[in-house]
């Protein structure tokens, strides 16, 4: 009977280019830790330039986009308000809330949004914190309100999810991690 060729120890086994039914290789560069990487050992992340596109760029959409979803989540609000044939009944829903409950919680919610996304579009420093609250209770309210129109709440919620990290990665230039905690 012949030996499986698969199973043979020896330069064959390495000579494999696939690499199935192998396990770890001991090799030059791999260390004892299993997160240490194959060319070394792995160094520090490098930190957000706060002047890069990517960054500033976010924050910028982020501004515009908080700016449209409140003036869309404030004229939800009313058409809640004004006609309740826009939504239809949902039956029976753990979180139910009249229509009229959630067209106060859109206008309300959608006003402060659209103006903190004025304010980061603004260049107005307490705009990025209150942006990443008024987010988050947005992407909160959508998600309660899926029911009633899921695909708008579940692109919403995604929308809401960008702009809480542009909002987050942003570093002003002359922003040091300890300043929160000096000071003046």
């Amino acid at each position: 009977m012949s030996e499986d060729p698969s199973r043979a120890a020896g330069p064959s086994r390495a000579a494999d280019p696939s690499g199935v039914g192998q396990g770890p290789r001991p090799g030059p560069g791999q260390g004892d830790t299993p997160w240490q990487r194959g060319d070394g050992p792995a160094g520090r992340a490098p930190a957000p330039d706060p002047d890069s596109l990517w960054v500033t760029g976010g924050v910028l959409f982020a501004g515009v986009l908080m700016l449209c979803q409140g003036v869309v989540a404030a004229l939800e609000g009313i058409a809640a308000l004004a006609d309740g044939d826009v939504y239809g009944d949902v039956g029976e829903y753990v979180y139910r809330i009249s229509l009229t409950g959630w067209g106060w919680i859109h206008l309300v919610l959608g006003v402060c949004v659209a103006v903190t996304g004025a304010g980061l579009l603004k260049g107005a420093r307490w705009a990025r914190v209150t942006g990443i609250v008024f987010a988050s209770l947005n992407l909160f309210a959508h998600f309660l309100f899926l029911p009633y129109a899921p695909l708008w709440s579940v692109v919403v919620i995604a929308l809401d999810i960008f702009v809480i990290w542009a909002l987050a990665a942003y570093r002003d230039p002359g922003w040091a991690p300890g300043d929160a905690l000096r000071r003046p």
